[in-house]
């Protein structure tokens, strides 16, 4: 029997407040002990959804809990690599990840918090990625912003999957790196769409200011500024 087994079975047989702890506690501890590396987070919030829909628990109260044992657990992982990372990254458990950590870090450099948010989705990184932004020394207010974002939609999302899954989890299960996929796709494309409209509302905005200009200089014409302008330039 897999350890994912040994854990998820006696969980479905949980409710009220042991049904949180534990779903609590996974959560929290796959980046802030990197329990990643043996079972997912995403499993255990899939299970909460789970419960919730056998009305072993509230739907509303796991929905809280999960994200905020997402985002608690990536601060004390985000603590943990600031100041120990650099000794924890020298374990040999990290050893064959050197690749994976090596382009997380070069990502974490080139697009700051979005690399927090984006590693949200993928297991090996939602566990790491805390810990690097620690060592980089990334300041904690951005880094809350974007862990904060990324928990919120990754928390509340698979919860719901389980929730409507139902007695199907173990075959949702098996689709939850699809399904992280698609929902990042969708806040790609949802970021896309705002990138684009605020772009296109951009020159409307330069023109008004330009069209303003004239009548915050003291009512003068763009003729009359002309060379006065040029006068202060020549004589220095």
């Amino acid at each position: 029997m897999s350890i994912t087994s040994l854990i998820v079975d006696p969980l479905l047989n949980l409710h009220g407040t042991l049904a949180y702890a534990l779903v609590g506690a996974l959560t929290f501890a796959e980046a802030a002990v990197f329990t990643g590396f043996v079972l997912p987070g995403e499993t255990a919030v899939i299970l909460g959804g789970v419960l919730a829909y056998r009305h072993s628990v509230s739907l509303s109260g796991m929905l809280a809990l999960v994200v905020l044992a997402a985002v608690l657990g990536d601060t004390v992982g985000y603590e943990v690599g600031k100041r120990y990372g650099e000794r924890l990254l020298g374990l040999r458990i990290f050893a064959k990840h050197r690749t994976t950590l090596d382009a997380a870090r070069a990502r974490l450099v080139r697009v700051g918090g979005r690399a927090v948010f984006l590693a949200r989705f993928t297991a090996f990184l939602r566990a790491v990625m805390p810990g690097l932004a620690g060592t980089a020394r990334m300041p904690y207010r951005r880094f809350l912003a974007w862990n904060a974002a990324g928990g919120l939609i990754w928390g509340v999302s698979f919860t719901m999957l389980g929730y409507f899954a139902g007695a199907s989890y173990r075959q949702i299960e098996s689709y939850a790196g699809k399904f992280s996929e698609l929902i990042l796709a969708v806040v790609a494309l949802a970021a896309l769409i705002w990138f684009v409209r605020g772009r296109q509302h951009q020159p409307n905005a330069r023109t008004a200011d330009v069209d303003r200009q004239p009548s915050q200089v003291g009512g003068q014409a763009p003729a009359d500024l002309t060379p006065a302008t040029n006068s202060q330039t020549l004589g220095g």
